[in-house]
């Protein structure tokens, strides 16, 4: 099996990356600035903003399956343009494609979201986000899109690092009690991705956590893990500031859930906290 992973530099891509080359397949990845540090794996440098680029790395890899876990923020060039590129040029290689979305897509006006859902987006990521998931299911109808929540892991994603540093006092900010998302585990979204990167099952699925949180109680979880003071997490309401984006949203994976082997865990259990 040979695979290519998009964005296999960030925090889900390097996952994939050692899972994917610990698996025994023959992986290559992409970066923007610098390549991810698993050393098995080839690295190519890419600018999704670049038109003909991943064709020219396409072309040099000529993978079997094509995993887009990239993430460009708010930057419509990248996040929404960028995997329109990769998903046509993909196609025109009869590659594999798994496009990585999110729970952004939603507004939380019905708050549990399952994958008969269609985006509603209020933020500008969000958009860009809904833009390349509906892209993507037109121009590649034999791909998977999974939508996922906020990716923990154990200690490196955002989310940690934030929390490190309120409870620390080394960052000011507050963790909203009111902002409320499934989180999954970096290791078994990555699983779960490269069992789809070898299906053929196509469409919408949903890789999020069984439990709903806020964001303050799963700081909460990671600083009992991590032996910090909970209570010295700030703690505020998002609907009381300025901060735009959608307060509740729960994605349902249970349908998803019932198509792939690996389970995907509650933030309880995977932080040890029941």
């Amino acid at each position: 099996m040979k695979v290519l992973i998009v964005g296999g530099s960030g925090f889900l891509g390097t996952e994939l990356v050692r899972r994917a080359t610990a698996a025994g397949w023959e992986t290559a990845a992409t970066y923007c600035s610098r390549p991810g540090g698993v050393a098995e794996a080839s690295w190519y440098r890419l600018d999704l903003r670049s038109p003909g680029h991943i064709d020219e790395v396409l072309a040099t890899v000529a993978p079997h399956a094509v995993i887009d876990a990239t993430s460009g923020g708010s930057d419509w060039a990248v996040t929404a343009d960028g995997s329109i590129r990769v998903a046509m040029a993909a196609m025109r290689r009869d590659c594999r494609l798994v496009h990585v979305s999110s729970d952004a897509v939603f507004s939380g006006s019905r708050i549990r979201y399952d994958e008969t859902c269609l985006p509603d987006p209020v933020t500008p990521y969000g958009a860009a986000k809904a833009a390349a998931e509906t892209a993507v299911l037109l121009l590649a109808p034999t791909a998977a899109v999974a939508r996922t929540s906020l990716i923990i892991g154990n200690g490196g994603s955002v989310h940690e690092r934030l929390v490190h540093a309120l409870a620390t006092g080394t960052h000011d900010g507050a963790l909203f009690t009111d902002d409320i998302r499934c989180p999954v585990h970096v290791e078994d979204l990555a699983s779960a991705l490269l069992e789809l990167a070898v299906s053929d099952q196509a469409g919408m699925f949903h890789l999020a956590g069984a439990d709903a949180l806020s964001r303050h109680e799963l700081g909460v979880f990671i600083a009992r893990r991590d032996g910090l003071d909970a209570a010295r997490l700030p703690a505020e309401r998002r609907a009381e500031t300025l901060v735009p984006g959608a307060l509740d949203v729960r994605l349902d994976s249970s349908a998803t859930q019932e198509l792939v082997r690996t389970r995907l865990r509650g933030a309880g259990e995977f932080l040890h906290v029941r």
